[in-house]
């Protein structure tokens, strides 16, 4: 049987862990207040040390190791913010370790795994994937005896990052009605789970992942942990193709369904009379709509959220509480690598269906390109890209056009100018091979 981590596990790692990881501020937010019709509180979990909630597994696990073990040293693979919880104990332990990551991880990341680790930790790239570093990380611990720290599949990991529902049921004047919590690996939502469940069992739970990525949706599906063919990296930190058999047998065992976005309501109706347990819910975010919660939490709120801290928020839209209610988003990290803004605001503005990209043949005729413009353009519409494909054809020139409206019910009209021209234009489908391959 797999052990999962009890409340009395989680009070124990919160005063394991006090010495490295203060409480995080939890926030009322009025805008998105506003937006549910109750009151929305981010848990600020970007605000740790090493700004993701990953600390708190990663030192309770290694706070436990005996005297031989950290001797041996440690071991793990991370998409990046485990990382730094774990180059942050090591160094401050004294404990020698090495980290495994994919080669994909932002930079951001990686610069602060090396700031946290110092000399006492060794930074290695390999694959792609999480899943890529993670068996790396599992050949180096079986050659060398070094002690493996999981990043979400063990027990004290969860247990640590359990310890955030603890800090929300001190911090918060009134019951805990609704939490909405990210989903990669499962620690998070496994610690969380199983806290509440003894602690505070009239919370409903919903568990939010990326649509590319959602491995804990396709458990709950198959019965089991799967392992995805591939997964969409673009949320690093929960890009993550097989879910951990502890944040499984919590969650499956609290009863979680599978839900669409478009029912999220109804799984997160507000204590359900009679029943003995709250309602679980797991649904799945576009990286698009995503996307649009980064910036809007950054504009509005000041929030440099990464990807995956970005989720909890990203599904408050859909769900319906009761007026007065209280419903917490867990912020769960904020290393977000500045570079990644322009892909970021592309996203968006795809998602919101403000950025079309088109193949134009243009005839090779003095005027074309403005006719194009005065012809086609409506006059809230701008080209943000423009790129000729090839130049081999003496009688027309294919080109890439980015163009952003000034709004999304613009795209029909612009459609139909687009057919009445002479000019040749063909839209490419967001998702086709051609659209990922060309932008």
């Amino acid at each position: 049987m797999t052990a999962v981590p009890g409340a009395a596990d989680i009070d124990a790692a919160a005063e394991r862990i006090s010495e490295a990881v203060a409480p995080t501020p939890l926030e009322l937010s009025p805008r998105l207040s506003a937006l549910v019709g109750a009151n929305v509180y981010l848990k600020r979990e970007d605000l740790t040390r090493v700004r993701s909630f990953k600390l708190r597994g990663a030192y309770n696990a290694m706070a436990q190791l005996d005297a031989a073990e950290r001797t041996a040293g440690v071991v793990t693979a991370s998409a990046g913010n485990h990382a730094q919880g774990v180059a942050y104990a090591c160094r401050v332990m004294g404990i020698q370790g090495r980290i495994y990551v994919p080669t994909r991880t932002p930079k951001q990341k990686r610069d602060r795994i090396r700031v946290h680790g110092g000399d006492s930790v060794e930074l290695i790239g390999v694959g792609d994937t999480f899943d890529a570093a993670a068996a790396a990380a599992a050949d180096d611990a079986l050659r060398t005896g070094a002690t493996m720290i999981p990043p979400f599949d063990d027990a004290r990991t969860a247990a640590g990052q359990g310890t955030i529902a603890r800090e929300i049921l001190e911090q918060l004047d009134g019951d805990l009605d609704v939490v909405l919590v990210p989903v990669g690996g499962g620690g998070l939502v496994a610690g969380v789970a199983a806290y509440l469940r003894e602690r505070s069992p009239r919370t409903s739970i919903v568990g939010v992942e990326p649509a590319g990525a959602a491995s804990m949706t396709a458990a709950l599906v198959a019965g089991g942990p799967v392992t995805l063919p591939e997964v969409e990296p673009f949320v690093d930190g929960a890009a993550v193709k097989r879910i951990g058999d502890v944040p499984y047998a919590v969650v499956s065992e609290l009863g979680a369904e599978v839900v669409s976005h478009s029912s999220l309501p109804l799984v997160a109706t507000l204590r359900r009379e009679g029943l003995g347990r709250a309602p679980f819910g797991m649904t799945q975010i576009d990286e698009g709509a995503l996307c649009t919660t980064m910036l809007d939490l950054y504009q509005n709120e000041g929030i440099i959220a990464e990807p995956a801290g970005a989720l909890s928020v990203a599904a408050l839209d859909a769900i319906s509480v009761q007026p007065g209610a209280n419903v917490v988003c867990l912020v769960s990290g904020g290393n977000n690598d500045v570079s990644r803004y322009g892909e970021i605001i592309e996203r968006s503005l795809v998602h919101r269906g403000l950025k079309h990209y088109f193949l134009v043949d243009f005839p090779q005729e003095p005027g074309a390109l403005r006719r194009f413009l005065d012809e086609v353009l409506g006059p809230d519409d701008d080209i943000t890209l423009f790129e000729y494909v090839k130049r081999n054809n003496r009688e027309t020139g294919a080109a890439l056009v980015g163009i952003e409206l000034g709004a999304a019910e613009g795209l029909s009209s612009l459609l139909h100018r687009m057919d009445a021209s002479p000019i040749d234009a063909q839209r490419l489908e967001p998702g086709s091979p051609a659209y990922r391959y060309l932008t």
